[in-house]
C-alpha cells in the first residue's frame, strides 16, 4: 500500500471516530443541561416557585414545566430540521449546543417567586421552551452527523456515542445534584441550586472548543455539490416518507421510559407516601446510568450484528415489564432492591432500546430528509413523553402513591414503540446510500429539486 494510500485509509478511519466524539461529548454537555432541569423539578423548584400552592399542587405544576420543552420540541423540530438538511448539520449542532447553554446558565439567575412574584415562574417557562427548542435539534444533528460518517457496517456502534453521551450527560447532571441536595435546606433553596446552573457556560465553551473543528458529512456535501438538497425538506419528508415518520414518532415513545424513571419515580420516592432519602436516589440514577454507559455500546454492536428490529423489540418490550418491578421496589422503601432494579431496568434493558434508536431512525430515511425526520418524528414522540411525568403524576392518585397505576401507563406506552419495530424494514447491513430508498434504488434525487440538478447529478 502506498503512504498516500494509508494516508487517506488513516483519514477515513479518524473522521467517523471524530465525528461520534464530538457527538458523545456535545450531547453529554447538552443533555447535562437538558436533566438539571429534571432533577430540580422533582426536588427544588416546586418549593421556591409554586410555593405559593399546595404541596400536591405545586409539584405538578413544577412536573408541569419539565413537560413544556417537551411540547416546543416539535416546533423546534420543524425549524432546525429544515435548516439542517438544507444548509448542513454542523450548524445545527453549534446552534443548539450555545442556545442550550445560555437558557441553562439564565435559570441560575432567575430570582425566585418570593423575590419578583408571578413574573419567576413565566420566566422559568420561557427558559425551559428555549431548552426545548434546543434539544430538539441536537441529538437529531448529532445522530445524522455520526450516521453519514460511520462505516456502513459500524453505523449502530458509531451512532451509539450520541445516546452514551446523553446517558453520560444525565449522569453528570445527577452526580452534580447529589451534593446540592444534601445542603441544609435553608442554604439549598437560596443558592445552592444555582450551581449547576450557573455551569452550564463552561459546559458550552467546552462543547465548542469541540465540535467547531468537525467535517461536513461526505453524503451530504455530496448531494449539495450535485444540487440534488431539497429546498423543502419537510414537503419531501411528508410527501415521500411519512411511514418512516409516523415508525419514528411511535418508536419514540420510548422515552416515556426514561422521563418516568428520571423525574416522576424519583418524586414518588422522596414524597411522604415513601420517605426515601433524595440522596440516595440520586445516587440510584448514577449508577443506573453508569451501567447504561457500558450496556449501550454492547447493545449497538448486537444490532449491527443481527439487526436493528430485534435488539429494539427487546428492549421495549422488556421495558414495560421491568417498570413494574422498580416502581414495585421503590414501594417498599428498599434500597438495595430499588437500585438492583432500577440499574436492571433502566441501565441494562432500556439501553437496548435507547441505545440504537440513532442508527435504527436513521436508517428509514435517505440523506435529502434524514434530519428533517429524524427531529420531527422524535420529537413529536418525545412531546408526549415529557408529558408523561404530568400525567402519571395525576394518574398517582391525591396521596401519589399509585405506583401500579403508572407502571401500566408507562407499559402501555411501551407498545406503539415495539409495533413501529415488528413493521420496520431492516436497515443493518444496507449501503448508506441505500438507506431510506426503495429496493433497488441505490441513488437518490429529492422531489423538489428542478430537473437540471438532476440531470447534472
Amino acid at each position: 500500500m502506498t503512504a498516500e494510500n494509508e494516508s487517506g485509509s488513516a483519514a477515513a478511519t479518524a473522521q467517523p471516530r471524530k465525528a461520534a466524539v464530538a457527538a458523545a461529548v456535545g450531547s453529554a454537555l447538552e443533555y447535562y443541561d437538558f436533566f438539571i432541569y429534571g432533577s430540580a423539578a422533582a426536588l427544588i423548584f416546586p418549593k421556591i416557585f409554586f410555593d405559593d400552592s399546595d404541596p400536591a399542587d405545586a409539584t405538578l405544576l413544577s412536573l408541569a414545566t419539565f413537560g413544556v420543552a417537551y411540547a416546543v420540541r416539535p416546533l423546534g423540530a420543524l425549524l432546525l430540521g429544515h435548516v439542517g438538511d438544507r444548509f448542513g448539520r454542523k450548524k445545527i449542532m453549534l446552534f443548539t449546543l450555545f442556545l442550550m447553554g445560555a437558557a441553562t446558565f439564565l435559570i441560575g439567575c432567575l430570582p425566585t417567586r418570593a423575590q419578583i412574584g408571578g413574573a419567576a415562574p413565566a420566566l422559568l417557562v420561557l427558559l425551559r421552551v428555549m431548552q426545548g427548542i434546543s434539544a430538539a435539534g441536537e441529538q437529531a444533528g448529532a445522530n445524522s452527523m455520526t450516521l453519514e460518517h460511520a462505516p456502513p457496517h459500524r453505523r449502530g456502534w458509531f451512532t451509539s456515542f450520541t445516546l452514551n453521551g446523553t446517558q453520560a450527560g444525565q449522569l453528570l447532571a445527577t452526580l452534580v445534584f447529589i451534593p446540592v441536595a444534601a445542603l441544609p435546606e435553608e442554604q439549598m433553596l437560596t443558592w445552592g441550586w444555582r450551581i449547576p446552573f450557573l455551569l452550564s457556560a463552561a459546559v458550552a465553551l467546552v462543547g465548542w472548543f469541540i465540535r467547531r473543528t468537525l467535517h461536513e458529512t461526505p453524503v451530504f456535501t455530496r448531494q449539495a455539490e450535485a444540487g440534488q438538497v431539497a429546498k423543502m425538506p419537510l414537503a419531501v419528508l411528508l410527501r415521500g416518507h411519512w411511514r418512516a415518520l409516523l415508525r419514528v414518532i411511535c418508536g419514540a415513545l420510548i422515552a416515556s421510559v426514561s422521563t418516568i424513571f428520571t423525574v416522576w419515580a424519583l418524586s414518588y420516592a422522596t414524597s411522604d407516601a415513601v420517605g426515601m432519602d433524595s440522596s440516595g436516589m440520586l445516587w440510584v440514577g448514577a449508577l443506573a446510568n453508569a451501567a447504561a454507559l457500558a450496556a449501550i455500546p454492547l447493545w449497538a454492536r448486537v444490532s449491527d450484528r443481527v439487526g436493528r428490529r430485534p435488539v429494539f423489540l427487546a428492549g421495549a418490550l422488556g421495558s414495560a415489564v421491568t417498570m413494574f418491578l422498580y416502581l414495585w421496589a421503590i414501594s417498599t422503601g428498599s434500597y438495595p432492591l430499588t437500585l438492583l432494579s432500577g440499574v436492571l431496568a433502566f441501565g441494562v434493558v432500556y439501553s437496548a432500546a435507547n441505545g440504537i434508536w440513532p442508527s435504527f431512525y436513521g436508517e428509514m430515511f435517505p440523506t435529502s430528509v434524514r434530519l428533517s425526520g429524524m427531529a420531527v418524528g422524535t420529537q413529536i414522540g418525545f412531546a408526549v413523553s415529557g408529558f408523561a411525568v404530568t400525567f402519571a403524576a395525576g394518574i398517582a392518585g391525591p396521596e401519589g402513591d399509585g405506583w401500579a397505576r403508572v407502571a401500566l401507563f408507562t407499559a402501555a406506552l411501551c407498545v406503539p414503540p415495539a409495533l413501529a419495530a415488528l413493521t420496520a424494514r431492516e436497515t443493518a447491513h444496507l449501503p448508506t446510500e441505500e438507506l431510506g430508498l426503495p429496493a433497488g434504488v441505490s441513488t437518490e434525487t429529492p422531489a423538489d429539486v428542478p430537473p437540471r440538478a438532476a440531470e447534472r447529478a
